[in-house]
């Protein structure tokens, strides 16, 4: 089994919390919005779709209410004057409406390489100090995903509660990403750090790139794939 690069592994989980605003849809607008009117009966559409997904990313991701959105919109203003900016009301009622689907017919081939990982999104905005003082549990969602590292499309997402740990999702990700082509590897945090997660990727042919704990044992204990790639990690955990 070759020598991992593990500096190589870390870098690249490091990239996965990158935010990328990507402002080339303002090239697009107009004509984005011509194809979103034609035909349409009644009040016309004034923002596009892929705008409106924009804000609904940054809502979910910063954590932004939909007034500090409109504020932030305000501000990145300054230095693009193409941004049109919504009001706060536009913003919620757009990105509330909007029907996310993943592209189920495309195939992307053999030899995927993807990552998994989750993300949580708060149902409330209770703040901590009221969360210690009266002992209230605030709740959040989890959003798991597994994305093509190449092309960077989402294949695979699950939504959950909070009580749902990242492993136990790693199967059912990649059962689904499995449909759009042939997984090959699979990369993931020390979460998905499981002998069940590592049987089953080995049994699928897909080649687990997954950082074993630093505590781990490297003794196979009935899942000798993971006892190869702990005895790597443990030979250098810093590499």
């Amino acid at each position: 089994m070759a020598a991992r690069d593990w500096r190589r592994v870390n870098n690249g989980l490091v990239r996965r919390g990158e935010i990328l605003l990507d402002l080339r849809i303002l090239d697009r607008w107009d004509s984005e919005l011509e194809r979103m009117n034609a035909g349409k009966e009644g009040g016309r559409y004034v923002y596009p779709e892929v705008f409106v997904r924009l804000l609904g990313y940054m809502h979910l991701l910063f954590h932004l209410p939909y007034r500090q959105t409109e504020g932030f919109l305000k501000a990145l203003r300054r230095f693009d004057s193409r941004i049109h900016v919504p009001d706060y009301s536009t913003i919620d009622r757009r990105v509330n409406s909007l029907d996310v689907k993943l592209d189920e017919e495309r195939s992307y081939g053999d030899d995927v390489v993807i990552a998994v990982d989750a993300s949580g999104v708060k149902i409330s905005n209770r703040g901590d100090w009221m969360r210690r003082r009266w002992k209230v549990k605030r709740g959040f969602l989890k959003i798991h995903i597994a994305v093509d590292v190449k092309r960077k499309k989402i294949l695979a997402f699950e939504v959950t509660d909070e009580k749902v740990g990242d492993g136990r999702m790693l199967q059912p990700l990649i059962e689904e990403a499995s449909k759009k082509g042939k997984v090959a590897k699979v990369i993931g945090d020390g979460a998905y750090d499981s002998k069940r997660n590592f049987r089953y990727l080995t049994q699928k042919g897909i080649e687990p790139v997954i950082k074993v704990r630093r505590n781990s044992s490297s003794k196979a204990e009935g899942c000798m794939p993971r006892k190869l790639v702990a005895q790597e990690y443990l030979q250098d955990p810093k590499a």
